[in-house]
C-alpha cells in the first residue's frame, strides 16, 4: 500500500524522518524513537511517569472493500502533525517534548523544527507546562534536554534575520546532558528534575 508524505513523495518504509535514522549510540543500533519508547515503557512500569509518543496522523485516500467485513487501505498520506511527538505527566507536571537528531558537530539547525511545533511549545509554556527538546548530536554521541523557552528565543531571533542554528556551546550551557544507561536507555527524567528546579528558582 503506497503511503505518501504531505508533499506527495512516497513513504519508503522504515524511516519517516532523518531524526529517526538508526544510530549505534550506546552500541545498541536502535533509533532515538525506539530508545525513547523503551525508556517511557520503563518509566510507566516503574510508576515514575506516564509519557507516550503521539501517533503520526494519516490521511486515508483510497479504500477497497473486497468483502463486507473487510476494508483494505490502498493509499494514504502522512499528515503534518500539529504538535510535538511526546507528552505526558510527571509528578503533577505536564511534559511536552520532541526528539531531534543532527550530524552537525558545532550547532543544532533550527530548520529541524516546524513553525507549528514552536507554536505548540509556546502555547504549552503559557499553561506552565514543562517543555523541551531532546537533542542528539549523532557524530559526537551526545544527548541533551534543552528548554523550549531557550529554543523559542533562538527561533524568534532567526525570524529577525538572526542565526539559523543553536550553538553547541549554548546547549551545553543552558541544557542538561543525558548519559545512556541500561534502565532506562535514556534517563531523561533526571534532566526534567533539573528543569523544574531551575524554573522554580526563576519563578521564586
Amino acid at each position: 500500500m503506497p503511503i505518501h508524505y504531505p508533499n506527495g513523495k512516497p513513504y519508503q518504509g522504515g524511516v519517516q524522518t532523518t531524526r529517526q535514522a538508526a544510530t549505534t549510540y550506546g552500541g545498541r543500533g536502535m533509533t532515538l524513537e525506539e530508545e525513547l519508547n523503551d525508556s517511557n515503557a520503563y518509566y510507566l512500569q516503574a510508576g515514575l511517569a506516564v509519557v507516550h509518543k503521539k501517533p503520526t496522523p494519516i490521511q486515508i485516500v483510497k479504500v477497497d472493500y473486497p468483502q463486507r467485513s473487510q476494508a483494505v487501505i490502498r493509499e494514504a498520506y502522512f499528515k503534518t502533525p500539529s504538535t510535538t511527538d511526546y507528552n505526558g505527566v510527571y509528578q503533577g507536571y505536564y511534559l511536552d517534548f520532541d526528539a531531534k537528531e543532527t550530524k552537525n558537530k558545532q550547532s543544532f539547525p533550527l530548520k529541524n523544527f516546524h513553525p507549528h511545533q514552536v507554536a505548540h511549545f509556546k502555547a504549552c509554556l503559557a499553561q506552565d507546562g514543562i517543555c523541551f527538546a531532546l537533542i542528539r548530536f549523532v557524530t559526537l554521541k551526545r544527548l541533551f534536554v534543552y528548554p523550549a523557552s531557550a529554543l523559542l528565543e533562538y527561533w524568534r531571533a532567526a525570524q529577525d534575520d538572526g542565526r539559523k542554528s543553536i550553538p553547541l556551546t549554548e546547549i551545553e550551557a543552558n541544557g542538561f546532558e543525558i548519559h545512556p544507561a541500561l534502565q532506562p536507555l535514556i534517563p531523561y527524567l533526571g534532566a526534567v528534575d533539573q528543569l523544574i528546579e531551575k524554573r522554580s528558582h526563576q519563578h521564586g
